[in-house]
């Protein structure tokens, strides 16, 4: 490159770079003409070289620029550009770079290394110059190291290399360990193969393959004590020179002190001096910084030997507990981070106790220290907020460091003898480091403490450590430590600094928000470390628990210090001190009482320890109570809080209830609470309070409702006392009715239970039947009138107008609020009868042994109410309340008829009757309830209707969320009477043909909209068929599935067809409808053309949207489409024994088959492995406890399954046309969710109906066609699901083809079926009818498949060699790579087809996956550095070769005689 061309090369950097900012010489056309020059320049053949020769000038200058008069210093972008372009030819030219070329190479950037580390001083330039000369050496080492590159060792870090360069303390260094910390990253980072994810191989530098990897680590390895001892020189040299500068400027400050002055009044010689040492002093600490950055990736991924081994005075880890104790470049932080690294791997013993042994000693040390440099200062101490502000980062750090430690290697813990018996060096290690952990968690700030929660709580759920007792000493401070943290901050304290720790809160979180979101995930996880604490010490806990709540009773209990008051009432509020103090201490005490174990609070006879412990807590406990209950504070904020610990006084009532009933009175006092001084409206604290104590009694009485029933005839005076005064909300009379049924549960005879239930519910049923309700739910007109939607057609002011408006709302509230109050009491009531000891079976003497073989069982079948109602008490009521409840949800469904739906849609207020409502809106817009809800910041409410929302005096936005209410509530109470088998009664058969032209009506089922689907489906049709006996299959669930599956099949595919067909111009079709909209589905339902209007109706997820804006209303209509294909699989999947209670059945019945084939009875009581199980007994295979009667109720749900899924698909043709091709529709929707689920379903319904000829089509042809559609064009949306859609495929070819079967779910290898006598035929499995077992084939093989595959291009020769390899190698894995390779053919040669059209570039949902995406293609990801060709020989490996030829040439016997 001769001189011109250098000069333009040059101004062409300066433009670009912005060094030339004169408007002359940087205008629009020249800064495009220096860019285009220095593209060009990168396409030069001459560019390496010319690269090379700007690498090694030391300086380049810019002359003759008309734009500056003085030569530019261009040599830092010039350098940075030539770095550039010499990175890039690594990763495309160099392989293809002959050997002298690359030595070349390698030996110029080598020079410029060397020549950069001698030439500059440390400055910002220089840093990123090394940065990127660093990178540079890396990339290169990569490729030739160790084969090519034997001496890259000794040129990083030998005699002349570039750490010497410069006088080994600059930018040398600097450089060589940058160059190490890359290569360690390139080298062990992701999953250490070639076959790393996609993922994790697009955040790499690049692509390594596992060889070349592991032959750099061999060598770096082989070389490490050439590595390493530079490193500590470096460490001790610099932290020597770090410690002579302090000491240097301590004399100095002592000096200056001496005489009085200050640094400020230093002569100009002086501040010199005192100058130069601090440069002293921070770039030392720099180079220690930058090396235990190094230090830290070989702590992470290199061998442990590195650091832990002590040779020639090298000692890395004493190094670094040595380091913990100075300030200087965050030093004692990066310290930290290099033993959290080792903490974080599998140490051998020896390592893990010598860190837990010397860790305590050398964080005392630095705490030493931290005193030191405080008294230095003219601080008080080391633990003033100022000092604990600047160690924050490092204790934090030092607290996951810590907890690390002990909680990855407890194994050394439990295994240990001496920590086992309580004595000894290694018990008296682990205590002081535990008791470093615990006094670290009583830090002022939470995060500190935070670190270590998992920590304790995994040491308390082991039960070995437990056993120990080296926890006890340090439960004190911990349980204490985390009570102090659950107290929520002010954070209006820390703005005007009133906290007296606010600047240790503001460096601790960012934001209110911040904290407000740690908090969250603290008191989550307290919980259980709560709990545990309890278990574990009962004691220690209750004691501690007893002063906590004590002491604010006596410093708080009026108020005090009555800070942060409503100035309107003079009332404390929710941010004053003494409601924050209580607030802390309601979670603790709740999982305190109830963690204690039974035998610290019952009357049983135990051991004397436990009966002394006993003794002690049991009075505790008691006063608690007692202060608690006799506590009355005035301010409603104050009561709110006593409600809350009141409720949590219910683990303790189970064992004494003495103070019980005066709880339940002051709970119950509390539930007609009022405003001080009164108001005509109850403000909203006094709302929050009344909710909150209807939620209280209630979890009460489910806790101990048997202990209410010796008061049940004054609470319910009581009640009728609070009802009848008017003053009650709806909701709060809902918790009273849901309080008295859960009472009334546990009342021992089953006629007084129902009784007291119907006496209950009398005013409820009084209003259902009164002749305002019964006139609306007459017809569709009468509840439209009802609502107050009628009357606007003639009077559109109505729905504004007070009076008609409190009216309306009142006449709803009643209906609505009665309904609310049977669906609530029936809930309980079933809860309970499923709770009692015949699990709610109608049997009340269960047998003691089950047959299993057993297909007759007496309840399995039609069950009178009488017999019903000796468990469930709510039974009675359904006769007297079922015709309502259907002629309720009649007219409720009649308003979306098409017809009534033209009329309302005509009205400009009318038409909100049909909208969704603005909480619809605000779930649609997926936001987090953090704001405010749909009432906050960013809310939705005033979008349907604008400007008006539901808390508004106007009917209008009302009206959509009363339709969803009664709705809901209907499907809810359906749901309810399938539950509790009244459904399936014989005194409610005469009323079943009413119910099922409800809800099976087809012009009702096609009417509603998506969202009201989505209820019908989950709170009622799978409810329906989960409970249903399995000999009423035919009768009770025929007339209801048919329709429903015939319109899903159709519903669906309206939907997602203009997703399917174009996405982009289905954007138009699949908007909701809009105020401004309405005209054209009223135009086109005014024309009788309804089948039209259903397709956009369903194309829009049947969703009128009101005013809401564009954005929020599509997210509304996808949020449907997607919500009702995932409902819909997810239900089949329950009936179909895949997920929920049943698949738990079938999970529990295939663990015990393992028990009993593995003669191992421990099985049967433990539960997953990811799950420390702390139930004694026998667990159920997800953990939880297995009763003796889920025995019984496993027993039949077994029937039903096996029966359910042969109704489903073999009973009814229309049933099972209309759901299996739904569920191959929803194979082809994009949505993985769905999609992943349905091939479940698909595994299901091959293994019940393979071997049926007439479903040969239907599964060899459009199931198959469908899944290898999925496979061959690669959609982008089944990423991550390929393997599933696969394995579809080797189902059907095995089941139609090849007479394989497999195991349920298509798992495990094939299993081939022999041919009978006639060659052309395969015998039939055994388990033909049992799918759960497998199921069966197709004995007469179809060509079916074989048509599917030559179809997308695979020839006949390709298709036999693919069934023999299918026949030979038949594990699960094995076949779906043969198949995954076949396809992989289809798919390029259909990629190819496409030509133009391919969509590799169309990053949409449906667009091609890209090869890093493509299951099929990812095998075509080639390591960009690969393999060297040749062998890797390390002395190592030479010496192991030759110990092993020593070794074989001694006898073969050994030395036996001497």
């Amino acid at each position: 490159m001769n001189d011109p061309q250098l000069e333009s090369l040059l101004t062409a950097i300066a433009i670009s770079s912005g060094l030339l900012t004169a408007p002359s010489s940087s205008t629009p056309t020249q800064r495009n003409s220096a860019f285009q020059a220095l593209d060009q320049f990168q396409s030069y053949p001459g560019r390496i070289a010319a690269c090379l020769d700007l690498l090694t000038r030391p300086t380049l200058l810019l002359h003759h620029h008309h734009a500056t008069p003085l030569p530019l210093d261009v040599t830092t972008p010039t350098k940075l550009y030539a770095l550039g372009i010499l990175q890039e030819f690594l990763k495309r030219g160099y392989a293809a770079s002959s050997e002298e070329d690359r030595l070349r190479l390698r030996s110029s950037i080598l020079g410029a290394a060397r020549g950069l580390a001698e030439a500059t001083e440390e400055e910002a330039q220089s840093r990123i110059l090394s940065m990127k000369i660093a990178a540079l050496v890396a990339d290169l080492a990569v490729r030739e190291f160790p084969q090519r590159w034997g001496t890259f060792v000794q040129d990083l870090v030998g005699e002349g290399g570039i750490w010497s360069s410069g006088g080994g303390a600059g930018v040398g260094v600097k450089i060589c360990l940058e160059c190490l910390k890359l290569i360690t990253e390139d080298c062990t980072d992701s999953d250490f193969n070639s076959k790393a994810s996609v993922e994790l191989c697009m955040m790499e530098r690049f692509f390594i393959s596992t060889t070349r990897r592991n032959d750099i680590l061999l060598g770096l390895n082989e070389t490490s004590h050439l590595l390493l001892h530079p490193i500590f020189s470096l460490l001790s040299n610099q932290y020597s020179s770090l410690l002579q500068s302090k000491a240097t400027l301590q004399q100095m400050n002592a000096y200056l002190a001496s005489q009085s002055r200050t640094p400020a009044q230093m002569t100009a010689e002086e501040r010199a001096q005192y100058q130069h040492q601090i440069e002293i002093r921070d770039r030392s600490g720099a180079m220690v910084a930058d090396a235990l950055t190094t230090l830290e990736k070989f702590c992470q991924s290199m061998p442990l030997d590195w650091m832990f081994t002590v040779q020639n005075g090298i000692d890395y880890v004493s190094a670094l507990l040595h380091l913990l104790q100075e300030e200087v470049a965050n030093i004692h932080v990066l310290a930290v981070a290099c033993l959290y690294q080792l903490t974080m791997r599998k140490l051998e013993s020896e390592h893990w106790w010598r860190l837990v042994g010397t860790l305590p000693g050398a964080l005392y040390e630095a705490s030493v220290a931290v005193g030191r440099r405080a008294e230095e200062r003219g601080l008080p101490h080391a633990h003033c907020v100022e000092m604990l502000v600047e160690q924050l980062e490092f204790h934090r750090a030092v607290s996951r460091m810590g907890s690390t430690l002990v909680s990855a290697h407890v194994a050394y813990i439990t295994s240990d003898k001496e920590v086992g018996c309580g004595s000894g060096a290694k018990f008296d290690a682990v205590s002081t480091f535990l008791r470093l952990l615990s006094e670290m968690a009583t830090h002022h700030s939470g995060v500190v403490c935070g670190e270590q929660i998992n920590t304790w709580v995994g040491l308390l759920r082991d039960p070995a450590i437990i056993k120990t007792k080296v926890l006890t000493p340090h439960l004190s401070n911990v349980l204490m430590a985390y009570m102090k943290h659950l107290v929520k901050i002010r954070w209006s304290d820390v703005w005007d600094e009133s906290h007296p720790y606010a600047a240790l809160i503001e460096e601790s979180w960012d934001s209110e928000e911040d904290y407000d979101e740690w908090l969250g995930n603290l008191r989550s996880k307290a919980s259980l470390l709560f709990r545990s604490i309890s278990y574990a010490e009962p004691e220690i806990s209750v004691t501690i628990v007893h002063s906590k709540i004590q002491s604010l009773l006596n410093a708080h209990s009026t108020g005090e210090p009555r800070d942060q008051i409503n100035p309107q009432n003079n009332e404390l509020t929710p941010k004053s001190t003494a409601c924050l103090e209580f607030e802390g201490v309601t979670q603790p005490l709740d999982n305190i009482l109830q963690g204690l174990p039974s035998w610290s609070v019952d009357d049983g006879n135990y051991d004397a320890k436990r009966m002394k412990i006993r003794q002690t807590i049991k009075p505790l406990l008691a006063e608690l109570a007692n202060m608690i209950v006799a506590w009355n504070p005035h301010d409603v904020w104050l009561k709110f809080r006593r409600t809350l610990l009141l409720e949590a006084l219910k683990h303790y009532w189970k064992y004494d209830p003495s103070t019980l009933p005066n709880g339940i009175d002051s709970l119950l006092v509390y539930l007609s609470a009022t405003d001080n001084p009164p108001r005509e409206s109850l403000s909203v604290d006094v709302v929050g309070l009344r909710k909150k104590v209807g939620v209280s009694i209630v979890a009460v009485a489910k806790v101990v409702p048997h202990l209410l029933v010796p008061w049940l005839a004054q609470l319910s005076d009581r009640a009728k006392t609070l009802l009848t005064n008017g003053r009650l909300s709806p909701t709060n009379e809902m918790h009273l009715y849901e309080f008295l049924s859960c009472v009334a549960t546990a009342v021992e005879n089953a006629v007084d239970r129902s009784n007291f239930i119907m006496d209950v519910l009398a005013n409820a049923v009084r209003t259902l039947e009164s002749p305002e309700v019964q006139n609306a739910i007459s017809s569709v007109d009468g509840l439209l009138s009802f609502m107050g939607i009628a009357q606007v057609a003639s009077d559109p002011g109505c729905v504004t107008n007070p009076t008609f408006v409190d009216k309306v709302t009142s006449d709803f509230s009643a209906m609505f609020s009665s309904l609310n109050q049977f669906l609530s009491v029936g809930k309980r009531c079933h809860e309970a009868a499923r709770a009692r000891p015949n699990g709610g079976l109608p049997l009340q003497n269960l047998p003691l042994v089950i047959d299993e073989s057993s297909s007759n069982f007496p309840d399995e079948g039609p069950v009178s109410l009488n017999e019903l109602a000796i468990n469930d008490p709510f039974v009675p009521l359904w006769p007297k309340l079922l015709p309502t409840l259907i002629r309720v949800l009649d007219v409720t469904l009649g308003v979306w008829h098409p017809d009534r739906q033209a009329t309302l849609l005509c009205n400009n207020i009318q038409r909100y009757a049909l909208a969704i409502s603005d909480d619809e809106a605000y779930l649609a817009t997926k936001q987090e309830n953090t704001t405010g809800g749909v009432f906050g910041e960013g809310g939705t409410a005033g979008s349907i209707v604008s400007g008006w929302d539901r808390r508004d005096r106007n009917l209008t936005p009302k009206w959509s969320g009363w339709f969803n209410e009664l709705r809901n509530n209907c499907f809810q109470l359906l749901g309810l009477l399938s539950a509790q088998r009244v459904l399936y009664a014989p005194e409610i058969s005469h009323l079943y043909p009413q119910l099922v032209s409800v809800v099976a009506n087809p012009e009702h089922i096609r009417s509603m909209e998506h969202r009201h689907l989505n209820q019908y489906l989950k709170q009622f049709i799978e409810i329906m068929m989960l409970s249903c006996p399995a000999t009423l299959y035919q009768s009770h669930l025929t007339a209801i599935l048919v329709p429903l599956f015939e319109n899903m099949k159709y519903r669906l595919q309206c939907s997602w067809d203009p997703i399917l067909r174009n996405a982009a111009s289905s954007t138009d079709s699949t908007k909701p409808l809009t105020s401004e909209s309405c005209t054209d589905a009223v135009n086109k339902l005014s024309t009788g053309n309804v089948e039209s209007w259903l397709l956009a109706y369903y194309a829009r997820g049947g969703l009128f949207v009101g005013d809401l804006d564009s954005v929020t209303g599509e997210a509304a209509v996808e949020k449907a489409r997607v919500e009702l294909t995932r409902n819909f699989s997810d239900m089949i999947q329950s009936v179909l024994a895949l997920k929920g209670g049943w698949a738990l059945v079938l999970a529990n019945k295939a663990k015990e088959e393992q028990a009993v084939k593995k003669n191992d009875p421990s099985k049967l009581t433990s539960g997953p492995r990811n799950q420390i199980s702390q139930v004694d007994g026998p667990v159920n295979a997800d953990g939880t406890s297995r009763t003796p009667v889920q025995l019984h109720l496993d027993a039949r749900r077994l029937l039903r399954i096996d029966k359910m899924c042969h109704f489903l698909l073999l009973e009814n043709e229309l049933i099972a046309g209309h759901l299996v091709v739904t569920i191959v529709q929803c194979l082809e929707y994009p949505d993985a969710y769905s999609c992943r689920r349905c091939t479940r379903i698909c595994h299901r319904i091959l293994e019940t109906v393979a071997w049926v000829d007439r479903y040969t089509d239907l599964i060899g042809n459009r199931l198959l066609s469908a899944a290898v559609k999925n496979i061959v064009t690669e959609p982008k949306w089944m990423i991550g699901i390929e393997w599933d859609m696969i394995n579809i495929i080797r189902d059907i070819y095995g089941r139609l083809t090849l007479g394989q079967y497999f195991l349920p779910g298509g798992q495990g290898a094939g299993m081939q079926q022999a041919r009978d006598s006639n060659s052309a035929r395969f015998e039939q499995s055994r388990v033909v009818d049992k799918p759960l077992q497998g199921g069966g084939i197709l004995v007469a093989p179809s060509d079916l498949p074989r048509r599917i595959f030559m179809q997308i291009g695979i020839s006949q020769e390709d298709i036999l060699t693919l069934e023999k390899c299918l026949e030979e190698k038949r594990s699960a894995k094995e076949q779906k790579d043969i198949l995954r390779d076949v396809l992989r053919v289809a798919a390029d040669k259909l990629k190819e087809s496409e030509g133009l059209f391919n969509r590799d570039d169309d990053n949409g949902l449906l667009g091609r996956a890209n090869l890093n995406e493509s299951l099929l293609h990812r095998h075509a990801r080639q390591p960009e550095i690969t393999a060297l060709p040749e062998k890797l020989v390390t002395y190592s490996m030479v010496r192991k070769a030759e110990e092993k030829v020593v070794e074989a040439d001694g006898p073969w016997h050994g030395n036996l005689f001497g």
